[in-house]
């Protein structure tokens, strides 16, 4: 990797154009000192000592809110009708089944494929939503952290920003059901779950982020959440929430409540909370959450590959709401793509156009709505240092590819946001020349630097994993 950013450099950056504080900027000269901006001067003519030039547009590195890392390594596997109607639980067995096999070493590489994947499509920050715990009889390793030492390390091989989420899931259905076996490798008890924490707190590098992941509100009861907020009561909390129409209808049977009415009742819901999904809504929960300060976590990729519905995006943003992107079950791997499909999949439901730029005003760029919405998001719920050209800001910059056929012309507009529009909505593949984290440079002409030891070492992987696939 290129080590400019390593400890005790400093390395001045001139960016030639740059989206910086909601402002298209020119000349802006960024310095940068382990891996932390000290100071964005915009306009700057000329610059006194060496100075890395960036000529191509930049934008901030996006953050991705929920990823399974393992779970790249069976995409494709449940593309197979069956003899019965598929749907999420179907779906869900054959993760189980799948997720039999895998040890520490097959963990780091398939997440290592995904997090590579997420850096060249302009993810920086990915919230690890880690809940793979025991080993395939369900027994704890020796090292009851095994698992997540083998996400930090994909992380730490690739040079994207962690934040780890280890989560708890105790039971395998609402009232406290036992787990079943295919969920075995995920049980952990609120005891378990804390020494869990606290190898993880003590195995992450410092520039990682640790947060607190309950499951869903099937998988914890309510006062094994109320001691988890207790355990830990600063930082990131990520839930699964109102995915399924069967989850709903489970939860309003065991509580008399919706998943998400039950946790605004009940929790207290702050800017901390991250509601994965949340699908299932009606508009009063709708506009509740988006009142709470809360962030959605929005996978559109994950969503309409197990059928899980449509996030009532248009009403949440009008009532204010705050959202974020992920990439979930890591089917594919892209943060225009997931823009592209938030967007998409609203103007399929209104059978209308530009769905979500609409509630900022007429005429504005419905891909800078998005782009900006899911930078503010992501930061809010994984870590603040990230998604913005600031000082005090982490030297996170994604450098768009001009010469790309979808951003030929936009980056000679007087416009910038016509370059985002031609990003997320026109560009077939990846339009990323270069992505640098912490003043790092981790991508080059649109390939990740470790990109073919990493490819080999998921083939070998894959050779094993997959020989029944």
């Amino acid at each position: 990797m290129d080590t400019r950013g390593q400890s005790g450099s400093l390395t001045d950056f001139l960016l030639r154009r740059a989206l910086v504080a909601g402002r298209w900027e020119n000349n802006v000269l960024v310095r940068v000192r382990d891996g932390q901006i000290e100071t964005v001067t915009a306009d700057t003519p000329a610059t006194d000592g060496p100075v890395h030039i960036i000529e191509a547009p930049v934008v901030p590195g996006l953050g991705n809110v929920d990823s399974h890392g393992f779970q790249r390594g069976m995409a494709r596997l449940a593309e197979r009708s069956g003899p019965a109607q598929c749907h999420f639980w179907s779906w869900r067995e054959l993760m189980y089944r799948f997720l039999e096999r895998l040890q520490p070493e097959d963990v780091q590489a398939i997440t290592a494929l995904a997090y590579m994947e997420m850096l060249e499509s302009g993810f920086t920050q990915v919230g690890e939503f880690h809940y793979l715990h025991r080993d395939p009889a369900g027994a704890h390793y020796a090292d009851p952290a095994a698992m997540a030492h083998a996400v930090i390390a994909a992380s730490t091989d690739t040079g994207i920003g962690l934040t780890l989420l280890p989560v708890l899931y105790a039971h395998g259905g609402f009232g406290g059901k036992p787990v079943t076996p295919g969920q075995r490798r995920f049980e952990l008890n609120l005891d378990e779950y804390a020494r869990l924490l606290e190898l993880c707190k003590a195995a992450l590098p410092a520039s990682a982020t640790l947060g607190i992941a309950p499951h869903s509100l099937r998988a914890v009861t309510p006062a094994e959440l109320e001691a988890l907020l207790a355990l830990h009561p600063q930082g990131p909390i990520h839930i699964h929430a109102a995915e399924q129409q069967l989850e709903v209808d489970d939860c309003l049977a065991a509580t008399g409540q919706r998943p998400v009415e039950w946790l605004l009742a009940h929790a207290p819901i702050d800017a901390r909370w991250c509601f994965v999904h949340a699908t299932q809504m009606t508009p009063v929960e709708t506009a509740a959450l988006a009142r709470s300060g809360a962030v959605a976590g929005l996978c559109p990729i994950t969503e309409a590959n197990l059928g899980d519905g449509i996030f009532p995006g248009t009403a949440y943003l009008e009532a204010g709401g705050r959202f974020a992107i992920g990439t979930d079950s890591n089917i594919s791997v892209s943060a225009p793509q997931e823009l592209r499909a938030f967007e998409y999949s609203q103007r399929l439901r209104d059978r209308g156009r530009n769905r979500l730029g609409a509630h900022a005003g007429q005429g504005r760029s419905t891909g800078r709505t998005l782009l900006d919405g899911a930078l503010q998001g992501g930061a809010q719920v994984l870590d603040s240092r990230i998604s913005a050209i600031a000082a005090g800001h982490r030297a996170d910059f994604v450098v768009l590819d001009v010469n790309h056929p979808a951003l030929l012309g936009a980056a000679c507009m007087k416009d910038g946001d016509q370059l985002i529009d031609s990003w997320v909505f026109a560009a077939s593949g990846s339009a990323v020349k270069e992505v640098w984290v912490r003043g790092r440079r981790v991508v080059t002409d649109g390939r990740h630097v470790q990109r073919t030891a990493i490819v080999e070492t998921w083939q070998k992987c894959a050779a094993l994993l997959l020989v029944d696939g």
